[in-house]
Order: structure tokens, then sequence, then C-alpha cells
């Protein structure tokens, strides 16, 4: 069955910098878009950034485009979300999702969900 485990969260402070990885098994995983989600508490789920199976498509929200990069090595069947220069806004649950084809802003559109990492940024 297809698993997605994200690590890499953890309490950062303002300016700080973490890297996000999400490990995925059970699925072809180049054939699969990638996505990172985020939610805060009393909010909804909301696109990070996605990539694209060959990695050659990487779309960012506008609120972290310049700050945060995604990237993959699907030699390791693994996903990476670098995020640099975090604000306390970014404080929230960290999730991977993989959709078995294009990359997708809306959640509703990807098949596999990871269990979520925290990432809690200090002002």
């Amino acid at each position: 069955q297809v698993q997605l485990a994200e690590s890499g969260g953890g309490l950062v402070q303002a300016g700080g910098s973490l890297r996000l990885s999400c490990a995925a098994s059970g699925l072809i995983f180049s054939s699969y878009a990638m996505g990172w989600f985020r939610q805060a508490p009393g909010k909804e789920r909301e696109f990070v950034a996605a990539i694209s199976g060959s990695g050659g498509s990487t779309p960012y929200a506008d609120s972290v485009k310049g700050r945060f990069t995604i990237s993959r090595d699907n030699a390791k069947n693994t996903v990476y979300l670098q995020m640099n220069s975090l604000k306390p806004e970014d404080t929230a649950v960290y999730y991977c999702a993989a959709n078995n084809g294009r990359w997708r802003i809306s959640s509703y559109e990807y098949d596999y969900w990871g269990q979520g990492t925290q990432v809690t940024v200090s002002s």
C-alpha cells in the first residue's frame, strides 16, 4: 500500500531554516506529482508547493515564493521542502501528498497523504 512519511519539522526562530522530507513507498514515485500543503490551527489546508514527476515544474504559493524550494530525488523516492527565512505565519502542520499525474493546487485532487509534521516558528 502507498505510504508517505514526513520528517524534519520542529521549532525554529523567525529567520531560520528547516528542511522537510517526505519518503514515499508503494508507488511508482516518478509517475506521481508531489505537493506540500500546510494547515494552521483554525484555518483550511493550503497549497504550499508542488513538483512534477520529472521535477521540471515547480509552482509555489505566493506566500512562500523566493523562500521555499521544493525538490525531489526519484532514486530515493523522496520529496523535499527547503524552508528559509521562516516567519511566524509559516507555523502549521505540513503535509506531503501524491497525485498520479500532473501537479495540482487543489488538495482535493491528490490521491495519497502523509500524517504531517509540525513546524513552529517563534518570533
